[in-house]
């Protein structure tokens, strides 16, 4: 009889088995100090809020992509951040959701510092609509709050009516991107589990990748809209993001008898942690940077677009090898 951890070790192993016919399951670096912001003390609101607004009846019709981890620090946010800045450059109007609600860090890492955030909303004082911002290149963030403890746990009625609530910016909107938290508690699964698209964040480490595939085990388990797919962040050559996507595949096959999509990797690069440092995303301070290339074409992958090929001219939508970055970039 398999012992119900079996699957987790074998992903950790280097001889994971291959793929084996199961019984078909139900599918479907360094951060800056926060800028203050400028806003009036939680205490010292008024007693007489203004009343919430009721939520649209359904939720947003526009696409939604969602990306989550199993585990923190595996460059989740940086990722959704400039992929949000990749898809705008290629006239997507996107709006970024940072789902991570308890402990934002989108507005950290575009550098800009929001007057109202998702407390507002979710207290009442303010409409969703009150507290998007714009950032660079004309994404559109709803920012959250961080060591809110009220947001960090949400109950599953008002996680729904932030939700429904997105339909009212669609029109203005052609696709969302949803920064969902780390981990595979109620919120974070309940934000995945609404998208129509979901990328599963890890790195090579054993921890992440074996953590990653506890993320599309429990996501699994709940009515989803797709298979969610695997992106292979800090790796240091595409043969060991291979490696990695290989073993998650393996044993999601065996045990869950689920075909789960590669959609790439993005290369391990000292540019990313500048970028954080300077709290400037990546694609404005190092286009030419082997992450950012990779970032690119993964908004091709979005877009559903083909992979560019071997031989094309280097633009800052072609991946770069750490030797290959054109001078003074």
């Amino acid at each position: 009889m398999t012992h119900e951890r079996d699957d987790l070790k074998l992903i950790t192993s280097a001889n994971a088995p291959a793929p084996a016919p199961a019984p078909a399951a139900s599918a479907s670096g360094t951060t800056a100090p926060r800028t203050k912001r400028a806003r009036s003390k939680k205490g010292a609101r008024s007693a007489s809020r203004r009343a919430a607004s009721a939520p649209p009846e359904s939720r947003p019709r526009r696409k939604v992509i969602a990306v989550t981890s199993g585990k923190g620090g595996v460059g989740k946010t940086n990722i959704t951040t400039n992929l949000a800045i990749a898809l705008a450059r290629q006239g997507i109007r996107v709006l970024v959701l940072d789902g991570d609600l308890g402990l934002a860090n989108i507005d950290l890492l575009l550098g800009v510092a929001p007057q109202f955030d998702l407390q507002d909303t979710v207290l009442g004082d303010r409409r969703i609509e009150d507290i998007v911002i714009e950032g660079p290149d004309g994404i559109r963030l709803i920012p959250a709050s961080s060591g809110v403890a009220e947001l960090a746990n949400l109950d599953e009625y008002r996680t729904e009516c932030l939700l429904r609530s997105l339909s009212s910016l669609e029109e203005e909107v052609d696709l969302i991107l949803i920064d969902s938290p780390s981990g595979i508690g109620a919120q974070a699964t309940a934000l995945t589990q609404s998208a129509d698209q979901i990328i599963v964040v890890t790195t090579p480490e054993p921890t992440a990748f074996s953590d990653a595939y506890a993320m599309i085990k429990v996501l699994c388990q709940r009515p989803l809209k797709c298979t969610p797919c695997l992106l292979v962040n800090q790796v240091n050559s595409e043969e060991e993001a291979a490696e990695v996507a290989r073993r998650v595949q393996s044993v999601a096959k065996r045990f869950l008898n689920l075909d789960v999509e590669y959609w790439g990797y993005v290369l391990a690069d000292e540019s990313v942690r500048k970028s954080v440092v300077r709290q400037e995303p990546l694609l404005s301070t190092y286009p030419y940077s082997p992450a950012s290339s990779c970032i690119l074409e993964l908004a091709r992958r979005v877009l559903g677009q083909n992979p560019r090929t071997k031989g094309e001219p280097a633009t800052p939508y072609t991946i770069h090898t750490r030797d290959e970055v054109p001078e003074g970039v």
